[in-house]
């Protein structure tokens, strides 16, 4: 990977915390969303990072940061397949 990459996901990753924290605690957001915050051009070239924005939702989600959810329910960073949105984890009540 490249350094460039490298500075990529950290900036998509932060993105999606970012995105998360200004909305309520259990809205969800798009991989989209993070990928046309870090894209810098004014065209579609954030469609280039829409994979990359599914893989640090991957990341952050094995991390226990956000869980991918398809449906309204959560699914495993691995089961995910087609459409995805993230939201922050879900702790159950005590």
């Amino acid at each position: 990977m490249t350094g460039n990459e490298q500075q990529i996901d950290t900036r998509l990753e932060q993105a999606i915390r970012d995105l998360l924290e200004r909305r309520s605690p259990s809205a969800t957001i798009c991989p989209s969303e993070a990928a046309r915050r870090v894209y810098q051009g004014d065209d579609d070239g954030w469609r280039s990072l829409m994979e990359p924005a599914r893989r640090a939702a991957r990341r952050l989600a094995e991390a226990g940061q956000v869980e991918i959810v398809q449906g309204g329910r959560p699914v495993g960073p691995a089961e995910a397949r087609g459409p995805i949105r993230i939201r922050r984890v879900r702790r159950p009540p005590r």
